[in-house]
């Protein structure tokens, strides 16, 4: 692939970083191949986790193409950018198409991006993942990466203000050992990553420089204010309720 725009979009993102003060704990970044393909999956806490999952990807000097929903492409700004960036368009009316993108990218040698959970996690803990990230690696023949970002909500996520400008925060990346799937039985071997993504979380939240007792961005679990998974699924789901009621809405 030819990547005019992706070089030049992480020059700004690195410098952008250094503007803000943004600190970084980084570790098990060798685990990202520095050729030959790979399914990188990780955690959701944030509306640009994807700015540093992509990250994490630099120190083997890789770009990862990412998962993405079809509306940011559909976007008269964000779609010319995100095809230049060979990102990959989820259609959740034609997920089969988005599912052989992806292991063909795979395939081809590319580094895939996805969110396992699908959705931001309320929580802030590992949610329950979909089955596509090994079912994707397993027909590509490829490693599957757990990883883990931490830092992420603290600029912007749901249910709170955004704090794009804010100066000095620290995201943690995280990245742990290849895990080898077979796709025989994709629930199994889903449960393996997300114990994976769980203890990588753990250590993100034990190592950041912010305690998370009392902190609105940290997991109930570890003594933070968000919600507990049950609540937070509560919420997803009324959540998407009320969006089904507007799509309703509009179509009479």
């Amino acid at each position: 692939m030819r990547d005019i725009t992706y070089p030049p979009v992480i020059l700004t993102a690195k410098t952008l970083f250094r503007v803000l003060g943004i600190k970084f704990q980084m570790s098990g970044t060798e685990n990202i191949p520095r050729k030959g393909g790979a399914i990188l999956a990780a955690n959701h806490i944030g509306y640009i986790d994807f700015v540093f999952d992509g990250f994490a990807a630099q120190p083997s000097k890789r770009l990862v193409r990412f998962m993405a929903k079809k509306e940011a492409f559909d976007h008269r700004v964000s779609g010319p950018i995100m095809r230049s960036l060979h990102h990959i368009s989820v259609d959740r009316e034609r997920g089969e198409q988005s599912y052989r993108d992806a292991v063909e990218y795979a395939r081809s040698g590319e580094i895939v991006g996805i969110f396992p959970e699908a959705t931001i996690s309320r929580s802030f803990e590992i949610k329950e993942l979909k089955t596509g990230a090994v079912r994707m690696a397993a027909e590509a023949g490829v490693p599957l990466i757990p990883m883990v970002t931490w830092g992420t909500q603290l600029l912007k996520t749901k249910d709170h203000p955004s704090d794009l400008k804010g100066r000095g925060k620290t995201m943690a990346l995280h990245v742990g050992e290849p895990l080898e799937v077979t796709g025989a039985d994709p629930v199994a071997e889903t449960e393996v990553l997300r114990s994976a993504m769980t203890a990588l979380l753990d250590k993100a939240i034990a190592e950041y420089p912010i305690a998370p007792e009392g902190q609105w961005w940290a997991p109930a679990r570890h003594g933070g204010l968000a919600p507990t998974p049950d609540e937070a699924r509560r919420l997803d789901e009324e959540e998407k309720a009320a969006r089904a009621a507007k799509r309703e809405q509009r179509t009479q």
